[in-house]
């Protein structure tokens, strides 16, 4: 049953509230600027049986895939993420993919769980969107009220086992002196992707209108900013579509899961 939304609510600054809120149905949107000092993770489920080949493909791609926590199978929680958190019913949004297809996007996935299923939880951008702001870059997509921009990228994956496929990147229009304190900020921040992998020139990365994004919303660009990409934890998702699992649940683009780790605590010192 589809919950309802409560976007113009303000948006909870503790992760546990988050999670709350999100599992009673009261938020189904994007949690970019929700409990902002929390890291937020991208999300996909498999069968155990595509398990090891997965945790390789993560291992393979730290930039895009940076693995922050893993469960058991058919084990909802993961207690070393968050208190009382529930992958099943803690995102907003979730994708359904059958044979690599997208086959539903619910608010929960109850229906769909079963004993052989092995949750892996993914580094997000989001986490480093408070220190970017606090060093005084604005990042209009959240002023806006709006999702990152994402694109498919020209850029190979390393592949293992069944998952192979194209980059996916996240996009911040940014002016050339808020790049470069941007790629020193997020460079400290290799847990959730890390500093930039280009800027500029986005059709070198196989990217022809930025304004039309393969997810998240269009970033409305100014003629003195310039594109800055980092690496997304949506790239897993393309992979899912070439592997061809029999089931795998992910997060919808944007609605990540808040875990009760800090983001301060993944900076590289």
């Amino acid at each position: 049953m589809a919950r309802a939304s409560s976007k113009s609510n303000p948006m909870p600054v503790d992760s546990l509230e988050a999670r709350r809120l999100i599992r009673a149905g009261a938020h189904t949107g994007h949690t970019a600027a929700m409990a902002p000092a929390f890291v937020q993770g991208n999300l996909c489920i498999l069968p155990s049986d595509y398990a090891a080949d997965f945790a390789d493909f993560c291992q393979r791609n730290p930039k895009p895939c940076p693995l922050i926590g893993m469960s058991a199978a058919g084990d909802p929680r993961l207690p070393s993420l968050g208190e009382d958190l529930d992958i099943r019913t803690d995102l907003p949004r979730y994708r359904v993919f059958r044979d690599g297809e997208v086959v539903d996007e619910p608010t929960d996935i109850m229906a769909y769980w079963r004993e052989d299923l092995v949750s892996f939880v993914l580094g997000c951008s989001f986490s480093f969107e408070r220190p970017l702001m606090e060093n005084g870059i604005r990042l209009r997509h959240l002023e806006r009220g709006e999702n990152v921009a994402m694109y498919k990228t020209n850029i190979d994956t390393v592949a293992a086992g069944p998952f192979s496929g194209k980059m996916v990147v996240s996009m911040r229009p940014l002016h050339p002196s808020e790049a470069i304190r941007a790629i020193q900020i997020t460079s400290r921040f290799p847990n959730v992707h890390g500093a930039p992998i280009h800027m500029g020139l986005p059709a070198q990365i196989g990217i022809d209108d930025l304004e039309d994004p393969f997810a998240g919303d269009a970033p409305q660009m100014t003629g003195d900013e310039i594109p800055v990409f980092w690496a997304c934890g949506v790239t897993p998702q393309v992979a899912v579509e070439q592997a061809r699992p029999t089931l795998c649940i992910t997060h919808k683009p944007g609605s990540m899961i808040i875990t009760d780790l800090k983001n301060k605590d993944l900076a590289a010192l």
